[in-house]
């Protein structure tokens, strides 16, 4: 099937480029930061965080009285990423230069004896640069006291680890360590979503945080050679492995990450499926003993391919591998990288230009940190693809609610990557016809503005997580097939999803927020067209005026419209029926909210076609009316019988 997202970029370079003092455009932006004590860093995956960090560190310890820093890394592989690095070369006062006993990510346990006494060592010596796992900084604070990190700058890689869950051991150690010592932290994240619906933070600890943001579009577009990427879904039946050489194109460079054991499309056995996979390709003609690469003779022409297989469990046998893919050279050096927890985030292979993925992955972190695998600038590519390979619900399966959730989930988070990866949109409210809209902005008519700080932070740095939990919230999949009014979708559903995320937000304040993510999702899957100097949108099949638009207008689209539309064209008439008859068995419940929105469209069908609407309808927005009408009868009758 074609791509649901296809973006084009204009490779302008800007992300690549360097001021005076080696920087690139997202870490001059950091660095801008640099005085802050707390600061929270969210960029795409190859944005250069890990050498921010590095003029944030440097600067720090040079010029703000800080006396260390700790760099803590979700796993040992992403230490090598805050080695050793010349700076000085380029226009910046200092290097790099942390010293190798202090670098913990080394081979053995992360809460070991001797890493727990280096770190300690470390706090008590004259050393200025330690880098540890996340888990070795958990085991050595248990240890310490939180007044030890005086003066002490700890930066927290991939940070959507942390969470404010009272079980996630690493957001507490960090909200102890703010609350009883003087320590400077940066978070730094490629994706602020978690898999959960838990909060990285506490909303009074995120509060005291300087975030600054670059966005995948700026990071994308201001790149030398990448001009696109697709981001597409194929759906199979029976086992995946059946399937897979439909979309596994050789010729490209692709990492395909094959499914979890423990998931439905799983054959439950993994070296078997890698085998399945290399047979299917050619025959292997020998795995070389040094590095660990399997050369295989691909059946079409005979070319040999290099492969690496990163599902082998050996220790010894996947560093061989894993240390030949970081030290890869030239584009020639692999073909193709099979995984399944690896090569994720903190992953680099630039040459890689197709990220093919098995399952339905249910964190949206996890798409952002595959994705970014093949959305390195590179000169040997100017397309970049992520393919997705999902089971098709069948409705004699009694797996058939995990397939449609998987699908909807799956479909929905596309769209949330294509409003990601899109150009973003200032929004203000237009006050009178004279009023004209700058380049960036768009003005609507009724349109809220935020009032105080706490709505701004939410809009300029977090809508994208919101607009991730509205999207992938089980109450909203099941509004996703059109059987839910648009206004209801928009002024019922989404202003609960926000008041659970942000319950410290007034009724005001909530409405403010509900406002821009609904304008924000239409307007992104909105296709805009320019004719002269005027700009329109089509929005719920019909072009309207950009510089007409209402609030009240935006409200009655559904933002789960496009969905929809792919849902109808990438699947059978069959299996949109299995999707649509497994909603109608868990169809929201009516409340009052809902009906009073519904009644007066009611009544305005009922003056159209001379009849109430039917429960037997084929439509599924008719059928919520006639649903609407029981209710409202039932509630009478309650009413009643209370007064009676």
């Amino acid at each position: 099937m074609p791509d649901i997202v296809n973006v084009q970029y204009q490779q302008t370079g800007k992300s690549k480029s360097t001021n005076q003092y080696g920087m690139r455009e997202m870490q001059e932006r950091a660095f801008e930061y640099r005085d802050a004590q707390y600061l929270l860093i969210k960029s795409p995956p190859a944005s250069g965080k890990s050498r921010a960090l590095m003029f944030l560190g440097l600067d720090k310890l040079v010029n703000q009285g800080i006396k260390k820093v700790i760099v803590a890394v979700p796993e040992r592989s992403i230490g090598s990423s805050f080695a050793t690095t010349e700076l000085k070369k380029f226009g910046f006062f200092a290097d790099w230069e942390p010293d190798d006993t202090y670098n913990l990510c080394t081979p053995g346990g992360d809460g070991s004896k001797s890493k727990v006494q280096a770190f300690q060592n470390f706090m008590a010596n004259g050393e200025q640069i330690l880098i540890c796992t996340h888990a070795t900084f958990r085991f050595a604070c248990e240890e310490l006291d939180e007044n030890t990190f005086n003066n002490i700058l700890i930066a927290i890689d991939e940070f959507h680890h942390v969470s404010a869950d009272a079980e996630n051991r690493l957001g507490d150690l960090l909200r102890e360590i703010m609350s009883k010592s003087s320590a400077h932290i940066i978070a730094m994240t490629g994706s602020y979503f978690r898999g959960d619906s838990i909060p990285v933070l506490k909303p009074e600890d995120e509060e005291k945080f300087t975030k600054v943001t670059y966005n995948y579009y700026e990071q994308l577009n201001g790149y030398e050679f990448l001009k696109s990427l697709g981001i597409g879904y194929h759906f199979y039946q029976g086992r995946y492995t059946d399937a897979i050489m439909e979309i596994l194109n050789t010729d490209q460079k692709t990492i395909l990450h094959i499914p979890n054991v423990n998931s439905g499309e799983s054959t439950k056995d993994k070296h078997n499926e890698v085998d399945f996979i290399l047979d299917a390709i050619g025959s292997v003609t020998k795995q070389d003993k040094e590095t660990g690469v399997i050369h295989i003779k691909r059946h079409s022409d005979g070319k040999i391919l290099k492969v690496a297989d990163l599902v082998e469990d050996n220790p010894r046998e996947r560093d061989k591998i894993v240390d030949y893919l970081r030290n890869i050279k030239s584009v020639d050096d692999m073909d193709l990288i099979i995984a399944l927890g690896m090569a994720k985030e903190g992953f680099d292979w630039p040459y890689c230009e197709h990220a093919l993925t098995v399952g339905y992955r249910g964190s949206l972190t996890e798409i952002i940190q595959i994705i970014g695998r093949a959305t390195r600038d590179s000169n040997n590519k100017t397309h970049a693809q992520f393919t997705n390979l999902i089971a098709q619900p069948d409705a004699a399966d009694d797996l058939v609610k995990l397939s449609v959730n998987n699908m909807l989930k799956a479909i929905t988070a596309s769209l949330l990557m294509e409003q990601v990866l899109a150009p973003n949109w200032k929004f203000k409210t237009k006050v009178s016809d004279d009023d004209k809209a700058k380049p960036g902005e768009i003005k609507i008519r009724g349109l809220k503005e935020p009032t105080s700080k706490r709505v701004k932070d939410i809009l300029e740095s977090d809508l994208n997580d919101l607009k991730a939990t509205v999207l992938q919230d089980d109450t909203m999949l099941k509004a996703m097939p059109g059987n839910v009014d648009p206004e209801v979708i928009n002024k019922v559903l989404i202003p609960k999803i926000i008041k659970v995320k942000y319950p410290d937000l007034s009724e005001d304040e909530v409405e403010e927020v509900r406002q821009h993510v609904v304008v924000d999702s239409v307007i992104k899957n909105g296709e805009i067209k320019e004719t002269g100097d005027k700009r329109f949108i089509r929005m719920a099949g019909s072009f309207v005026d950009i510089d007409d638009i209402h609030i009240d207008l935006i409200d009655k689209v559904n933002p789960f419209q496009k969905a929809f539309e792919i849902l109808s064209k990438s699947v059978t008439t069959k299996v949109l029926k299995v999707i649509q008859d497994h909603i109608e068995s868990t169809r929201i419940k009516m409340d009052f909210e809902e009906a009073k929105i519904l009644w007066p469209k009611i009544q305005e069908f009922m003056k159209m076609y001379n009849r109430e609407p039917s429960l037997k309808s084929n439509d599924p927005l008719e059928k919520r009316m006639a649903e609407c009408i029981i209710y409202l009868k039932e509630e009478k009758r309650k009413r009643a019988q209370a007064n009676g």
